[in-house]
């Protein structure tokens, strides 16, 4: 079995899969072929003690998710659709991570905070302040788990929770140490215990105590308290979560955690075949990239390098006769690999974490 405890995440079309120094992604490209990639973890947990502290790497993790997975979301895809391949640095994927984390504060913690006043009639007296957190958290509740059912039911969105499944599946695997089969893999569930919705559910139940600390104050107090305490609310909520993935296997600690895996029926999805064997691909690749190995009988899919996707524009351009529309100042280029033909791109200056 892996020593380490292999994490990812759901990319369009594809899958990324990270171990304890490197990661490796399989994206299911317009002509059906799987192309992967490798890239060496350059991760702050592995280069200072200070980061790997309790409460600390938490932050750092998510940090690395967050830009790492937003890079290789973008690129996947461009992969995928093999047009418009245009390059994302570091200010574009700076930008829409700023975006991003801007939208979901607004929606998650501000808006819910705005809502509660709001509804909640000013005649309450001394328990005023505990009606309007109280709604306050209801609120916040009701919109995460709207947000799902809206966001599910777009036909990309869903997916990408297919594949989200296909890759707890193949997880579930290396963990019982079954070979990355179809068959085998059919045998586990989509849901995950260390799965990141899981840990939304756990932030949004730590928020709702933390923000308690907050009731009565003044509008400006609870918005900029609400802020500055959400780097607290994702450590402590990492911690809880690797806690409850360690002791999963007492029952009262399986029930704690159990709407994580409640919603998890929303963000993952029943993959077909072909999700399944992108997600073994990018398995297999981040296994190698570690210096390891699959368990003995696993599947093998037939996988090539991440082209320049210039070349592969052209490739489904004489496929499908439409030329192709990426401007040739702007492709993503493949990274340099070695003379043996694998993938070693490099990291950029941040590492990676589930």
């Amino acid at each position: 079995m892996a020593r380490f405890a292999y994490g990812g995440q759901a990319l369009l079309e594809g899958v990324l899969m990270r171990g304890p120094d490197a990661i490796g992604v399989a994206v299911r490209g317009p002509d059906g072929r799987i192309f992967v990639a490798r890239e060496p973890l350059a991760s702050l947990l592995h280069r200072n003690r200070f980061a790997r502290a309790p409460f600390f790497r938490g932050l750092v993790v998510l940090y690395e998710t967050l830009v790492v997975g937003t890079r290789w979301l973008m690129r996947s895809g461009s992969i995928a659709a093999a047009s418009d391949g245009v390059a994302m640095g570091r200010a574009a994927v700076a930008l829409t991570l700023l975006l991003t984390l801007g939208l979901a504060i607004g929606l998650f913690v501000l808006l819910p905070l705005f809502l509660s006043q709001i509804a909640t009639p000013d005649q309450f007296g001394s328990g005023q302040a505990f009606l309007e957190h109280l709604v306050e958290g209801l609120i916040r509740v009701a919109i995460f788990v709207g947000y799902l059912l809206v966001v599910s039911r777009s036909a990309e969105i869903r997916r990408v929770f297919q594949y989200h499944g296909a890759e707890h599946m193949a997880i579930h695997a290396l963990e019982h140490d079954d070979p990355l089969t179809l068959e085998r893999i059919r045998r586990h569930p989509t849901a995950h215990p260390r799965c990141g919705t899981e840990f939304l559910v756990v932030f949004i139940v730590v928020s709702i105590l933390a923000f308690s600390l907050l009731a009565g104050q003044e509008l400006a107090i609870s918005i900029i308290g609400r802020i500055a305490l959400i780097p607290v609310i994702a450590s402590v909520s990492y911690e809880l979560l690797r806690w409850g993935a360690r002791h999963r296997q007492n029952w009262w600690i399986r029930w704690l955690f159990l709407p994580g895996i409640w919603l998890q029926a929303i963000t993952t999805k029943q993959p077909d075949d072909s999700m399944i064997e992108v997600a073994v691909a990018s398995l297999r690749e981040a296994l190698a990239a570690n210096q390891e190995v699959p368990p003995e009988g696993s599947l093998d899919p037939a996988r090539e390098p991440i082209p320049d996707l210039r070349k592969l524009a052209d490739d489904q351009a004489r496929t499908t006769g439409v030329e192709p529309s990426v401007s040739g100042a702007m492709i993503d280029s493949a990274p340099d690999r070695p003379a043996d033909g694998s993938v070693g791109a490099k990291v950029e200056d941040v590492g990676q974490g589930r």
